[in-house]
């Protein structure tokens, strides 16, 4: 999948990896999609509670291992 703009967070704990995405989805336009590298197992849960807080759209959420990508749509 196409995207935007990509982050790595990987080595980071919750809640850096959302704070992270928050802040680049802030400079994105509307309809741009994010994708997040994250180590954090708790990062799954995450970005779908954040993605229903803030009307942003989870494409998808991958995990390979001890590894796992997110795909946000900015609203």
């Amino acid at each position: 999948m196409e995207t935007a703009k990509e982050i790595d967070t990987r080595g980071l704990n919750c809640p850096l990896p959302i704070l992270k995405a928050k802040k680049a989805l802030a400079d994105m336009s509307s309809g741009q999609t994010l994708r997040v590298l994250a180590s954090d197992p708790g990062s799954v849960r995450d970005f779908q509670a954040f993605a229903r807080q803030t009307g942003n759209e989870l494409v998808e959420q991958q995990s390979a291992g001890s590894e796992f990508v997110h795909v946000l749509r900015r609203r």
